[in-house]
């Protein structure tokens, strides 16, 4: 396969990938080049060589999922590339090809996707308390925990419709709405995205010894030093 030429077919690469001149702008404004080891300007430069085993490299990678999507590089870039929108193009490869799984983080797709869109089609909501895992996100801290704990009072005090039929914040979304968010997935791509990442993780798993739930929660709390900055 030429990898260049799949990613050409992405109209995300059409119009984020013009004429580099690595001059590194993209790079000195990037949030995500600031925390982690991760140069955008590095991976349009292994893009524009089309050397296809550099690029099957790439998307091998966890370079490829530091980005954070802001589009800060659009922004400022003085040809008009789009590092960011380069990035999604990767990413998408990445996963139809199974590459992802070849990376720590490329592996956390899984959880995140598996926890985002759960929440979206089951309930139509991204995040929603009653799928909040205290245990998960400790970071949240003992507050957010009694939150949890007594959720239906707090939510119906701050004048939310937890969970119920009707208007309001975190109120119950009708089957027939979340029928539609369904067949916009199916119609989009999404619901063909949702199963290749569940067919190569669950490989993965298989390969590594583990079952889906173990899986599941090793790539989502694990991560291995040298991904920082201020690592040495």
């Amino acid at each position: 396969m030429d990898y260049f030429e799949e990613l050409n077919k992405d109209y995300r690469f059409k119009e984020g990938f013009h004429t580099c001149i690595n001059c590194g702008t993209c790079t000195a404004v990037c949030p995500a080049a600031e925390f982690y080891r991760y140069d955008p300007r590095r991976i349009v430069s292994i893009v524009q060589t089309r050397d296809n085993e550099r690029i099957e490299n790439l998307l091998k990678s966890d370079t490829i999922w530091y980005c954070g999507e802001c589009m800060s590089c659009v922004t400022r870039c003085p040809r008009k590339n789009g590092p960011g929108l380069v990035i999604m193009a990767l990413r998408d490869l990445s996963i139809r090809l199974g590459f992802f799984t070849e990376s720590e983080k490329g592996r956390q797709i899984y959880p995140l996707t598996k926890a985002l869109n759960g929440n979206v089609l089951g309930l139509g909501y991204c995040i929603h308390p009653s799928t909040f895992r205290f245990e998960d996100h400790p970071e949240s801290g003992p507050v957010f925990q009694w939150v949890l704990d007594n959720k239906e009072t707090v939510y119906s005090r701050l004048g939310a419709n937890y969970g119920r039929d009707g208007a309001g914040a975190l109120r119950k979304i009708p089957r027939e709405d979340l029928d539609e968010l369904k067949a916009i997935y199916d119609v989009t791509g999404g619901s063909e995205r949702l199963e290749l990442v569940e067919k190569h993780s669950r490989q993965k798993a298989e390969e590594m010894g583990m079952n889906m739930e173990e899986y599941t929660q090793y790539t989502f709390s694990h991560c291995s030093p040298g991904h920082f900055n201020n690592e040495d």
